[in-house]
């Protein structure tokens, strides 16, 4: 990034430790490039480290939230050395795969605020997240058959298990654009606003979500992203094992003694 060029992913941090990451491209729908690519790892790393930030929103600047992969880096990649092209394709993927994970897995609440459209790459992103709130001027779509390509941002994982293989595989193989009522009324999005309300309502739903225990949330959301790939023994077991570490927090122990002290009191004001 070039001194005094303004950043890919702008960084703000709210009330009850609710951060959100703005995509800041706007004159290009924000869509992604290496240098976005980057600048949102390190922010995912970031939000991941700092014990004050208890959830993540993403959201985009101006009139879109992510148009998807840059159009000038596959002009770039379509004019690269035939024998360089599959090199740096890879490396370039695992980059992104790196990303994506690392948001997936955040042991915090993740909700995608979906300002205007979501298309190929930004679509996975959003997808990525554990929530979605659209605005009235979202729009979805899985734009990568419409390049010759396929969904490499994880929309193959994550769009089956919102609304089903049958539905995901007509949106993929069709590339079909989707307004922000479709959206709610076949699951991608669970909560639709007006758009002057999208940021101010993904903020007090963020800190809704996260207001408990920050380990018994991060517990309970990495035994419920795997539990379509897991059997019930797996996931009682999993289960065991994330209990007994909340076991030893202060949050249950201050809850379990705020409960017995509001017994005591109740009865020592019936004995009076």
């Amino acid at each position: 990034m070039s001194p005094g060029e303004p950043r890919r992913v702008e960084l703000t941090i709210h009330d009850g430790g609710v951060a959100v990451a703005t995509l800041n491209r706007p004159e290009v729908l924000n869509a992604v490039d290496g240098q976005m690519r980057t600048e949102l790892a390190q922010v995912v790393e970031r939000v991941g480290h700092d014990d004050s930030i208890r959830a993540l929103i993403i959201t985009g600047a101006g009139r879109g939230f992510c148009a998807g992969g840059d159009i000038k880096g596959m002009e770039a990649r379509m004019s690269a050395p035939a024998g360089s092209i599959a090199d740096h394709g890879w490396r370039r993927q695992r980059q992104l795969h790196h990303m994506i994970m690392r948001l997936h897995t955040l042991e915090k609440v993740t909700i995608a605020a979906v300002n205007g459209p979501a298309a190929g790459l930004g679509a996975d992103l959003a997808l990525c997240c554990d929530f979605i709130i659209a605005s009235h001027e979202a729009s979805f779509v899985m734009s990568f058959v419409l390049r010759g390509l396929v969904p490499d941002g994880g929309g193959m994982y994550f769009l089956p298990r919102r609304i089903g293989l049958t539905k995901a595989k007509e949106l993929i193989f069709t590339g079909r654009r989707l307004d922000g009522a479709e959206m709610i009324s076949i699951g991608i999005a669970d909560r639709m606003v007006a758009p002057s309300d999208l940021l101010p309502d993904a903020i007090r739903w963020a800190a809704e979500l996260s207001r408990q225990s920050p380990t018994a949330l991060a517990l309970a959301k990495s035994i419920l992203d795997g539990a379509f790939e897991h059997t019930l023994e797996d996931t009682l077991a999993a289960g065991a094992q994330a209990q007994a570490i909340a076991y030893t927090t202060d949050a249950h122990h201050a809850s379990v003694e705020a409960f017995l002290e509001r017994s005591r009191r109740r009865s020592r004001a019936q004995q009076e």
